[in-house]
């Protein structure tokens, strides 16, 4: 049931409020309106009564929401800092109240950081002298020894998920390299999220900019990494920073899957030392780079005192950088209200499935055996028969199910299979799907806001079940701090895997496509066995690295 809206002043004290509700209970009638389903294209979704709607406030416009999120640690431990416009972007503030799970806590080291990069961004980002000269050195063709500033652009591609991970990968080079990080404004990376730091910007102005087709480069393009690295148009090793080396103005640095061998020399120290130099990077990647980044030896130091914990580094960058904007952010509350919040328990599915894919009753009953084998949810019972019941009403426990999926029909089987049948524990299972696209819509701007949303609700949730090599349940995992239950593809298409699932080794996402070979040392290597924390993914062991604990 959907709130009814009234703005009112965060400010007022108490009575003010309560003289408010009061008059507006004697003036307007209470709404019971039931609407059918539950899709975010639906015209309203289950509208509350008017006292309850004045009662909690809007969720585009939460009542005393400081107070509130004082109590849920507001700053996440310090991630966050104090001082944004709460009215700009509500969801900064108020994205603690709606988690159950408080989340890992980051280390003062990461803070710090932190702190260090916003003044960065303020110091050297658009608008500012320094980023003036830098575009005038940028525009001349030619590099500059000691450069006052340096930069990475990035263009993350593909799909939100996928747009999201490259987005945290470059935030995180920029942080162990002090490169002020401008994202790419297309695909929507303007239109969805909050800006991430206080008095800065991270959206790359394009008006200006000398390097017109940036978002365009390719495996091809001459100034490549890989490509000028091959061609030796620059060298690498110990003379990378000679003085006599003429360094270019830019290079491009692409990570995406097809990236051959020199384009993925990128993560070892020979090409590091080199790449320190150049005052322009440009990367594109469709990958989640960050295992990578832990194999530069000269890295290590630095990423070991920024996350402690090996397997929570997307957990805290995305927590600081993706902030759902206002308008997302009241399709999140709005429908966790209607739906979620008067759970027990909130457990999240989501279901992998691409646009020609046919429903597929094996998937179907690979989800069922993995919630029910690991009791996340209840078994049922044979139609009929007398179901359990608690010896009071207020002592049943209830469980909201999310569906995120392409395709309605998973869900809407599982909600039959719910109110068809009695539960074995007696427990009562809701079952909701926001939307259901049909088929994944690049470019299109309602249809990613839908999935961020989507992407948000799932992180909400106390317990989650992924399906493999899924980008988009990788970052819930991430924001949420959960690890998940993943359901691996099965081998033939029409065989129920067993296990139909498995518990993930660790909430970090997968590179799937890492480095395997070594130009400067002329080796084949196995990226899995250079550090203990990083390993091969149980998703994609056929080559993906991720992040794991110490227990792992």
């Amino acid at each position: 049931m959907a709130k009814l809206l009234v703005d009112v002043n965060v400010k007022r004290r108490s009575w003010a409020v309560s003289a408010v509700l009061a008059a507006v209970v004697m003036t307007v009638p209470l709404l019971v309106i039931i609407l059918s389903g539950s899709n975010f294209g639906a015209p309203g979704i289950w509208i509350q009564t008017a006292v309850a709607g004045l009662r909690k406030g809007s969720n585009d416009l939460a009542m005393q929401p400081r107070s509130s999120a004082r109590r849920h640690d507001w700053l996440l431990g310090g991630l966050l800092v104090d001082g944004f416009d709460e009215e700009s972007c509500h969801s900064r503030y108020q994205s603690a109240t709606y988690r159950r799970n408080p989340g890992r806590q980051p280390s003062t080291y990461l803070i710090s950081k932190l702190r260090r990069h916003e003044s960065l961004q303020m110091r050297c980002g658009p608008g500012t002298a320094a980023y003036s000269n830098a575009l005038a050195q940028l525009k001349s063709g030619k590099s500059v020894a000691s450069p006052e500033c340096r930069y990475i652009v990035t263009v993350p591609i593909e799909g939100l998920g996928n747009r999201i991970l490259a987005a945290a990968s470059a935030f995180l080079y920029a942080l162990l390299t002090d490169r002020v990080v401008l994202v790419d404004p297309s695909n929507d990376m303007d239109n969805l999220f909050c800006e991430p730091f206080l008095g800065a910007t991270w959206l790359l102005p394009p008006e200006g900019f000398p390097l017109a087709s940036y978002a365009n480069f390719s495996i091809d393009t001459a100034e490549t990494y890989g490509n000028m690295l091959k061609n030796k148009v620059i060298g690498g090793g110990a003379d990378a920073a000679a003085a006599d080396v003429q360094l270019p103005a830019f290079a491009y640095v692409y990570l995406h899957s097809d990236a051959g061998i020199h384009d993925r020399n990128f993560f070892w120290d020979e090409d590091q030392r080199l790449l320190r130099h150049v005052q322009w990077l440009v990367m594109s990647t469709d990958n989640y780079i960050v295992p990578g980044l832990f194999l530069t030896k000269a890295f290590r130091g630095e990423l070991g005192k920024m996350f402690p914990e090996r397997d929570a580094v997307l957990h805290h960058l995305g927590r600081y950088l993706f902030h759902p904007n206002n308008h997302v952010w009241g399709l999140v509350t709005r429908y966790y209200d209607a739906y979620l919040a008067g759970a027990t328990q909130r457990v999240g599915i989501q279901v992998r499935v691409f646009g020609g894919q046919p429903n597929s009753p094996e998937i179907l009953e690979q989800i069922t055996s993995c919630t029910q084998k690991h009791k996340l949810l209840p078994e049922v019972l044979a139609a009929g028969e007398p179901a359990t019941l608690p010896a009071s009403r207020a002592k049943k426990k209830s469980k909201a199910v999310l569906v995120t999926s392409l395709k309605p029909w998973y869900q809407e089987k599982i909600r039959s299979m719910y109110w068809e049948h009695a539960t074995a524990t007696g427990e009562v299972v809701s079952v909701h799907q926001p939307s259901h696209e049909e088929y994944q819509r690049f470019g299109v701007k309602s249809h990613d806001t839908k999935a961020w949303a989507e992407i948000y609700l799932l992180s909400l949730t106390d317990v989650l079940v992924t399906t493999s090599q899924s980008t988009f349940g990788y970052v819930a995992q991430g924001l949420g701090g959960l690890r998940p239950w993943v359901m691996y593809k099965p081998a033939n298409g029409t065989v129920v895997p067993d296990p139909p699932c498995r518990r993930d080794v660790s909430m970090e996402p997968c590179f799937f496509q890492p480095p395997n070979y070594n130009l400067w040392q002329d080796q084949w290597l196995d990226a899995s066995k250079i550090v203990p924390h990083v390993q091969r993914c149980p998703d994609f062991p056929w080559g993906g690295l991720k992040l794991v604990g110490a227990n792992e």
